[in-house]
């Protein structure tokens, strides 16, 4: 398939084809804004319902962007209409996240109007950008566009709605859409998609969800940062500090050196790419990124309660963050590599029987254990794969 044959919307194959253009990146920093609010919100609202909520608009940020990256593993960003799309969805993207905070209150309806036109929208413009390539991909988007189009009406009268009614009608508008591809976005009289149809650049696909990751790996050096320079120095926020720092780079450790190249080679070699990236990419990025988030909020935490013991919300969210963190990369690295990571189920199983201690722990002493986990996991995992034989063991 050459520029000329697709009308020159659609990128080029090979190597150069899959190379992330300045202007996905330039998207993305919609999302540094987009995860800086996710952490604020959980943090200002860190009860069971605010948990759920902010959970919930989480799904809704990585749903956009993770099919924003699919459009555009087929869309050229160097062609102009797709450019302006790209900018567009960046406009509403801003919005959503500006909504972010108030979007359970009076900034509802924004949030759910700016969320479904830049679903729907992207997936129209996708859907006709397709049409010279054949029936089966044209329709593919149809498909898609049907999904959240469907979904937006529950998004739509989610916003007029209020409190618990709103909660439950969005949840069931993200039920559709996360049941979209698991059921290959079936359609009476459409069919179903077939997982052979989507043909993805493996390199491209695993190098956009690595900049996300770095996006969010970011915020929460921010947070420690931010949170560091306005409080008065003394030995206990400096270590507080470090253990911020040292359990984000361990988590960088995790995921890029052993992660996200070897994924990226999987779905190059794979007889049904479409199918593995849907589920290394799509699905098993989400508790990586919610690691991310409340990693971040576990780190306010120890700054402000440092001393603070029996909170057991507070517990979760310290020894959480890396637990979410470790069954991410649990799912991502079983999918894409063949192999069970022993080291991250016993580095899980290990937070869960630190849970029975939580109460009895200062908060800034579980953040050292919850860090330590993760020091110990990347350095289990680096020996066991820099000596492993080829084949698929544990590690």
């Amino acid at each position: 398939m050459t520029q000329a044959q697709n009308g020159n919307w659609l990128r080029a194959k090979g190597h150069a084809g899959s190379k992330v253009t300045f202007l996905e990146l330039f998207f993305d920093l919609v999302f540094v804004f987009s995860v800086s609010q996710l952490s604020h919100a959980l943090f200002a609202h860190y009860t069971p319902l605010g948990a759920i909520e902010a959970a919930l608009m989480m799904f809704a940020v990585w749903w956009v962007w993770i099919f924003t990256a699919w459009a555009t593993n087929w869309l050229d960003p160097e062609r102009m209409p797709v450019r302006s799309m790209l900018i567009v969805l960046m406009l509403l993207g801003l919005v959503l996240s500006a909504a972010i905070p108030e979007a359970f209150g009076e900034k509802g309806l924004l949030f759910a109007a700016a969320y479904v036109l830049m679903q729907v929208g992207r997936s129209a413009f996708t859907s006709y950008a397709m049409r010279p390539v054949g029936r089966s991909s044209y329709i593919n988007f149809v498909r898609i566009t049907i999904y959240f189009a469907f979904s937006g009406l529950f998004w739509i009268a989610g916003g007029f709605l209020e409190h618990e009614a709103r909660l439950i009608c969005w949840a069931v508008a993200l039920a559709v859409e996360y049941c979209g591809p698991a059921l290959a976005f079936a359609v009476p009289g459409l069919g179903r998609s077939r997982t052979e149809e989507w043909d993805v650049s493996g390199a491209h696909m695993a190098e956009r969800c690595a900049l996300f990751i770095i996006i969010c790996l970011g915020e929460a050096i921010l947070v420690s940062g931010r949170t560091f320079s306005e409080m008065e120095f003394s030995l206990l926020t400096g270590v507080v500090f470090a253990i911020g720092f040292i359990g984000t780079v361990a988590m960088w450790w995790l995921y890029f050196r052993f992660g996200h190249q070897r994924a990226a080679h999987r779905i190059e070699h794979e007889d049904t790419p479409g199918s593995l990236a849907r589920l290394a990419f799509t699905y098993a990025h989400l508790p990586v990124l919610a690691g991310i988030i409340v990693h971040a909020v576990a780190v306010e935490f120890m700054f402000e309660h440092p001393h603070e013991t029996g909170n057991l919300a507070i517990a979760a969210s310290v020894l959480g963050g890396s637990g979410l963190f470790l069954i991410g990369n649990l799912w991502f690295k079983g999918a894409t590599s063949g192999r069970l990571p022993l080291s991250h189920l016993a580095g899980i199983i290990f937070l869960l029987l630190s849970a029975f201690a939580a109460p009895f722990l200062q908060v800034y002493v579980m953040g050292i254990l919850a860090t330590l986990v993760l020091i110990v996991v990347a350095a289990w995992e680096y020996k066991s794969l820099t000596r492993a034989p080829a084949g698929p063991t544990l590690h």
